[in-house]
């Protein structure tokens, strides 16, 4: 039998720009975040945060150094300074960890073309010069890096995330 008060949730909140991981009543963890500029959405190409129920599908990265950058969920070589941000301004860092979504609602945020995990949506680390606490992503759901590693740690794969506004 599973142990239910041990499991923790993730609360992702568009509205306050918070996430927030959950053992139960007891909040463990508490940071500010960046979602989709485009605002909230599920439709594929919307670029917009997609919202509902969802789980964590994979998380990469585990072994990778602060600020190591991913392309298509693989780690390049690179390691994310301003001088590389300057050769290349049009990239959308992915650095540290990725927490892969997967949805979990049919025709909201799973399957057809609404599906968050074929979209591609992460909770991941982002530069530590980008706003927090501000709307400004492509979709992801971005955080400093250390506290990217600090929630990487804290979740498993399977963990549930709910994304409300």
């Amino acid at each position: 039998m599973v142990n239910t008060e041990k499991r923790v949730t993730v609360y992702i909140d568009i509205n306050d720009q918070v996430l927030r991981v959950q053992q139960a009543k007891k909040i463990l963890f508490s940071t500010q975040i960046a979602t989709a500029k485009n605002g909230v959405g599920e439709r594929n190409g919307s670029e917009q945060t997609p919202r509902g129920w969802h789980v964590i599908r994979a998380k990469i990265g585990d072994d990778a150094p602060e600020n190591s950058v991913f392309v298509a969920r693989r780690r390049t070589n690179e390691q994310f300074t301003e001088t590389l941000a300057l050769d290349y301004p049009e990239r959308d860092w992915i650095l540290t960890r990725i927490l892969w979504l997967s949805g979990l609602e049919p025709s909201f945020n799973r399957l057809g073309e609404v599906d968050t995990m074929r979209r591609y949506i992460y909770i991941h680390g982002c530069p530590d010069s980008a706003k927090m606490g501000e709307a400004n992503s492509h979709g992801c759901i971005r955080m400093r890096n250390k506290d990217v590693i600090h929630l990487f740690d804290m979740v498993d794969v399977g963990t549930k995330v709910l994304i409300t506004e």
